[in-house]
């Protein structure tokens, strides 16, 4: 049976934000307080749309941005990590579900020369307009309350593994790798065997650790293996191939 692995994006395959990391393409590369107070909670789309918005009417074209997203720092041994990947599909299957948007991810991946590891990239849609303008849609519409608007990783996740059974393909075990909070509502669908990742000392550790402690609760069936570099995590994917 194969292995699949499901990565968050920001801070988890990349050490950094790939929404914040590309104020880096401005002149001034600061946003004013107009569009930073913007925001709303829960909204970070929509808001990443208007930062878009401004970066264009700043006069900066899509290619600039291209080439300062391809400068963001892998987290360190992800890019071993990934290239096994990639060197390994018969036997792993690599999906991205993220919140930050198609176009970085794949400018990102591909300057790196890591696209190939990535079966599916789930994230809101980018695409650049006739006026050069980078427009983004929301991923998809849901009923969880426990997630932001345009995302619950979870359903993502449900229907990935729902398409795959549907063509015969059960996965032997799951491994999700995140670090934030919106990668606690999909930890709720994996089994025993599963594994979930978390990275030390980020938000998702946290979240899963005050689970533990709660009595009685069991809601998290999965292995919890907190990992600080990629190679911790292709010490276990490794491991759990060769068994």
């Amino acid at each position: 049976m194969k292995i699949l692995v499901v990565f968050d994006f920001d801070h988890t395959v990349v050490d950094d934000n790939s929404d914040v990391w590309v104020i880096k393409c401005l002149p001034s590369q600061t946003l004013p307080n107009s569009v930073r107070g913007s925001y709303r909670k829960g909204h970070w789309t929509e808001y990443m749309g208007r930062v878009m918005t401004y970066i264009g009417d700043q006069g900066v074209i899509p290619d600039r941005v291209r080439s300062v997203m391809e400068t963001i720092p892998f987290t360190p041994g992800m890019t071993d990590l990934l290239t096994f990947i990639s060197e390994n599909k018969s036997s792993v299957d690599c999906i991205v579900i993220s919140d930050s948007n198609t176009m970085f991810i794949d400018w990102i991946l591909k300057g790196a020369g890591l696209r190939a590891a990535v079966d599916q990239v789930f994230s809101n849609t980018a695409s650049i307009n006739e006026s050069g303008y980078m427009e983004l849609q929301q991923h998809h519409s849901h009923d969880c309350d426990k997630c932001p608007v345009n995302m619950c990783k979870r359903k993502v996740l449900e229907a990935y593994l729902s398409e795959k059974a549907d063509g015969g393909v059960e996965y032997g075990r799951i491994f999700y790798v995140g670090d934030g909070g919106n990668d606690l509502c999909p930890t709720f669908c994996l089994r025993e065997h599963d594994a979930v990742m978390p990275r030390k000392g980020f938000t998702l550790e946290k979240l899963l650790a005050r689970l533990n402690v709660q009595e009685g609760n069991s809601s998290v069936g999965a292995k919890v293996i907190a990992w600080s570099s990629g190679t911790e995590i292709l010490q276990e994917l490794k491991a759990s191939l060769q068994s």
